[in-house]
């Protein structure tokens, strides 16, 4: 077998492929643009997503240079859109999308804080000085404190007392995470059957009541057991941190959707009161034209404001229910899981918009055809108007020949009147000069032929001139 001689250097390897192209690696290194998070549990990861409209990168790097040993951090560390900063005992990470930037500071949860405690305060042991987060520039759209704790699955009633108690007692959402019932292996099935717990074990709970807390966050637990993964921690924060962004991005087209409604309402009105007055023709066109024009020009402004809020909403909804199918979540009795609390109020909102932004779509077709159908009438009533303007051309044209004609036969006659004259009068100087003619006899023989020589050479001219055209 004869030995493979190994390549000097990486670069070598690279000639036996053609080029790359120039988005290559970029396209390659996409996957591993947002790696999930590594969270030891029990963790507290206090997430903020802010509006970033007008809002810079070097802005948003500003903010990030206040961290502590970050004041060297230079705007082309953020041109990837995602920035993880490890500091001492707490990380942050900084992630740039198109329409909001989020931020999230994941630290260790205070034993205060820990299963067992009721409603506890969170912001007090946050790592960071609560004005750095108040200072984030940008709009704040979701704010959520992300308690993991760690707890065994097996007595559900205890637990939910528990997790209800840290949660202030109130109604809450929650969700078995990572249930699959065709391919699970059930470690602790009997101690979940006598309370009451039948579904497979999943690998954790998540529990929200999907309020607004007095200082604005939201919370949300997730109940883990011993022995968790990190990664699997990470990913489970990130899902539902996701989820809870995208919804409420998602909603941010229902106001939109709203404020159209009386618009849209006012615009069909009209459209049908236009339409009657081109079915009746109790209108001008010209004034038709102009109500119509008018209209139209607020439902193609309506449409150019609305359209990307429309199709972003959609966007962000399928976001949401990629999020929801990820969670793989299974009911706790007594309980609402979080896809079923989602559906039920957001799926309504989504219909509202897709509603409105069809209804828009609708109403801008009907004006183009409404507007065809006037251009048509105006159309056949130009056609008409060319018509009956030929005509009169035409007659015109005709009554100009006949003048002509007229004008013509006068012409030859006033040039053979002359024509005459000048060879009487040739023949009354010929006969002064001694020749035996009679001039007025000459002149008299010559009036034929002089009038079928002018008339002959008008013909003549008339021909030339046909011929040039």
């Amino acid at each position: 077998m004869p030995n493979a001689t190994p390549p000097d250097s990486a670069a070598q390897l690279r000639h036996c492929l053609p080029p790359d192209d120039l988005q290559r690696a970029a396209l390659h290194n996409e996957v591993h643009a947002r790696p999930s998070a590594r969270v030891r549990l029990p963790a507290l990861i206090v997430y903020v997503a802010v509006l970033n409209e007008g809002v810079s990168r070097a802005a948003e790097c500003a903010h990030l240079n206040r961290l502590p040993g970050q004041a060297g951090l230079t705007p082309e560390r953020l041109q990837d859109n995602f920035l993880r900063l490890r500091l001492d005992g707490f990380t942050v990470k900084w992630e740039r999308h198109s329409e909001f930037t989020r931020y999230s500071i994941v630290q260790p949860l205070p034993e205060h804080a820990l299963l067992g405690a009721c409603e506890p305060d969170l912001m007090g042991s946050l790592t960071l000085p609560a004005q750095w987060l108040a200072q984030i520039p940008g709009r704040t759209v979701a704010a959520v404190q992300l308690a993991m704790v760690h707890a065994p699955l097996d007595d559900a009633t205890a637990l939910m007392a528990q997790a209800m108690r840290w949660l202030g007692g109130r109604t809450v959402v929650a969700s078995l995470m990572g249930s699959n019932a065709a391919n699970v292996t059930v470690q602790n099935a009997e101690p979940a059957k006598r309370h009451g717990y039948e579904h497979p074990m999943g690998h954790s709970w998540a529990l929200t009541q999907f309020r607004l807390q007095p200082d604005g966050f939201e919370r949300m637990l997730v109940i883990a057991p011993e022995g968790t993964s990190q990664t699997r921690a990470g990913r489970v924060a990130a899902r539902l941190l996701e989820l809870e962004t995208y919804r409420l991005m998602a909603l941010r087209g229902l106001p939109v959707a709203k404020a159209l409604g009386p618009m849209l309402a006012q615009a069909e009105g009209d459209l049908v009161r236009i339409t009657s007055q081109l079915e009746n023709k109790s209108v001008s066109d010209q004034e038709l034209l102009d109500t119509l024009v008018s209209l139209a020009a607020s439902v193609e402004r309506a449409t150019a404001e609305n359209s990307y809020r429309f199709a972003a909403t959609q966007a962000y909804y399928a976001l949401v229910n990629q999020r929801i199918r990820e969670l793989r979540e299974k009911a706790i009795p007594g309980t609402q899981t979080i896809g079923e609390f989602m559906q039920r109020r957001l799926s309504p909102a989504m219909a509202t918009v897709v509603a409105t932004g069809q209804r828009l779509a609708s109403l801008s077709e009907r004006v183009a055809r409404t507007s065809d159908l006037l251009r048509t009438r105006v159309d056949i009533a130009t056609e008409v108007q060319n018509q009956q303007l030929l005509a009169k051309l035409t007659r015109g044209q005709e009554l100009q020949l006949r003048l002509q004609s007229t004008v013509e036969g006068l012409s030859i006659a006033a040039i053979s009147y002359y024509v005459v004259s000048l060879l009487l009068y040739g023949g009354k100087a010929l006969k002064a000069a001694g020749l035996p003619i009679n001039p007025e006899m000459a002149a008299g023989a010559l009036v034929p032929l002089v009038l079928w020589a002018v008339w002959r050479t008008t013909r003549r001219i008339h021909a030339k001139l046909h011929v040039g055209n």
